[in-house]
């Protein structure tokens, strides 16, 4: 009785683990994929942005840590 029962639940992961990567495939048929020139600009844009915000707080820590070093060296 014990192993019926062992057998019947791996029969059901499996089958629920084929069923979850069919329907993987089928939703990323439904999927709009972007052109290459739009992922080009996309991916070109967040770096950009990345770039951009990381030099704003590099800059801005850099202004706080010499503040804070000159006010406590007083």
């Amino acid at each position: 009785m014990a192993d019926n029962v062992k057998v019947s639940k791996l029969a059901k992961a499996r089958k629920g683990f084929v069923k979850f990567f069919r329907e993987v495939r089928l939703e990323l048929k439904k999927v709009i994929w972007l052109s290459r020139n739009q992922l080009i600009k996309n991916t070109a844009t967040v770096i950009g942005f990345c770039l951009f915000f990381g030099i704003i707080i590099w800059v801005v820590d850099a202004g706080l840590s010499k503040l804070i070093e000159v006010t406590l060296m007083r």
